[in-house]
């Protein structure tokens, strides 16, 4: 051992302080969640062993000891990121599939959704509905009407009052493979031809239009 090396271990305030060279920016386990680390520590989080065991459960299969090394420099230290996400940016989360989403941000709206159980609610209502309406599970329409009610969300309660006051058509919307797109593209199409002339052609020239542009 060379007198710099006995120097640099002597020096080393920490143990991290010593790992140089070839373990240095090597990819860890821990890679993929350390924006949520971040993230919990910019709220207050500063308990190692709990931010550990929160990992665990996000699917971290690494030590504690990595998670502490980590975390201690913060310590004494501002957030790198204090700011909370936007609610634009919290939006977009919730509005875009699961699966496509990034797994920071997947993480992220995780820890927002942990401290807001309304909007955890509502994230739940909006994904179990985008199911029904995309994959045409009309007879599941009544369960998730049920479910909304049970939480206290007025806006999501509003909602469903709309929804009812025309049931049998949202079910049989949300069921059978046909809808009426081609009906309401041409009374758009209508529509558009009629403020072209501003009101001032009479239904006649109208008829025409309407005709040649079919």
């Amino acid at each position: 051992m060379t007198h710099r090396t006995v120097k640099r271990l002597a020096d080393a305030a920490a143990p991290e302080d010593l790992f140089h060279g070839q373990w240095q920016n090597r990819p860890t386990k821990l890679d993929d969640f350390k924006p949520y680390l971040h993230e919990r520590w910019a709220e207050g989080c500063t308990n190692a062993w709990t931010l550990w065991e929160e990992l665990k459960a996000h699917g971290y299969a690494g030590g504690y000891g990595t998670v502490r090394a980590y975390v201690r420099p913060f310590r004494g230290s501002a957030p790198t990121d204090a700011r909370p996400p936007t609610p634009r940016t919290v939006t977009k989360w919730i509005l875009t599939r699961p699966e496509a989403l990034q797994e920071s941000d997947r993480l992220k709206l995780k820890s927002v959704l942990v401290h807001c159980p309304e909007l955890e609610a509502l994230t739940r209502h909006f994904r179990g509905f985008a199911q029904i309406l995309t994959q045409l599970q009309g007879n599941r329409l009544l369960e998730w009407i049920t479910a909304v009610r049970a939480d206290d969300l007025p806006s999501m309660r509003t909602f469903v009052n709309g929804l009812e006051r025309d049931l049998d058509a949202v079910i049989a919307g949300l069921t059978l493979p046909w809808n009426s797109g081609i009906v309401e593209g041409h009374v758009n199409r209508i529509k558009m031809i009629k403020r072209q002339m501003y009101g001032r052609a009479g239904f006649n020239l109208l008829r025409k239009r309407v005709l040649l542009a079919g």
